[in-house]
């Protein structure tokens, strides 16, 4: 490469692309410290408004700090408001229904992917299908099937939800992944007589881990989340989980909301911590997902 004199830009380089490149990545940074301001602005006023009597939370600017931060309100939803036993119902049913939801989507990916059998397609098609059916549609006959086998006001109604409702998505996420596997692992681990279930406990499971872990944290973000389920199948205190604890803070003439904005934070710190550490596998496992071999 040769240059015009010794220190200056190479013959030929335009002194204006470079600064035009760094005015563009200056703008780009600006625009995302925007976005990022405003994405953290609702967790910012929800940890204020979670410090506040229902006094400050009405008579001072959103923003605002509270005259004497109320940290009681955290310790009176956690015990006086069973917001522990909600938290725990939380925690074990959205574990439960993941776990499940991961294992047996990866099995039927598996099934429809890697293997030969006449009505694969047709199968794959159904749970695509599946992913039209609006969820407030099916509530009513729902709760007539789970009243029949008495599964109404039981976990398990909605461990079974989770898992129906979100096996699709976990299925589309997987397809790609799977196909993209190289048939030759398998053909070579035939030969050495390994059968189908070792196959893939011990061989294509583990080659599958990225992909798994990106649907594990959408399954966990969406049953962590949800609300119309835990709403219409549980009445009991002892099965309701974060979603709906909420609620027990609003009576008939007078509502708490420096408690209800505490709850709402506590419901939504495991999720933000879960997402902010996790974040990269789910990048991975989609891209990973994208492409198909």
């Amino acid at each position: 490469m040769t240059t015009t004199d010794a220190g200056r830009l190479p013959a030929g380089a335009n002194p204006g692309a470079g600064i035009g490149r760094k005015l563009g990545m200056t703008l780009l940074y600006v625009v995302l410290i925007a976005v990022a301001v405003l994405q953290l602005y609702p967790l910012i006023w929800l940890l204020f408004f979670s410090l506040k009597n229902n006094q400050e939370v009405f008579n001072l600017p959103p923003l605002s700090l509270p005259t004497n931060p109320r940290w009681e309100n955290y310790e009176k939803v956690w015990s006086a408001g069973n917001i522990d036993v909600y938290f725990l119902n939380s925690v074990w049913i959205t574990f439960v229904a993941t776990a499940l939801t991961v294992v047996l989507g990866s099995l039927v990916t598996y099934a429809i992917t890697r293997m030969k059998w006449k009505s694969s397609k047709l199968v794959l098609g159904l749970f695509m299908v599946a992913m039209m059916i609006p969820v407030h549609s099916t509530l009513i006959p729902l709760f007539s099937l789970f009243s029949d086998v008495g599964l109404t006001d039981h976990p398990l109604a909605l461990i079974l939800s989770y898992v129906a409702f979100n096996m699709p998505i976990t299925i589309m996420i997987l397809l790609g992944f799977y196909y993209a596997l190289p048939r030759e692992v398998e053909e070579a681990a035939v030969i050495d007589g390994c059968s189908v279930n070792r196959m893939y406990f011990r061989i294509v499971f583990p080659m599958t881990v990225s992909v798994l872990a990106t649907t594990a944290i959408i399954n966990m973000i969406y049953n962590w989340n949800e609300f119309i389920f835990v709403n219409t199948f549980i009445s009991s205190d002892v099965y309701k989980t974060l979603t709906v604890g909420v609620q027990n803070f609003i009576g008939q003439y007078t509502t708490d909301w420096g408690a209800i904005g505490a709850t709402l934070m506590i419901s939504i710190l495991p999720i933000l911590l879960t997402f902010l550490f996790l974040s990269d596998r789910i990048v991975e496992g989609i891209a990973a997902g994208s492409v198909k071999g």
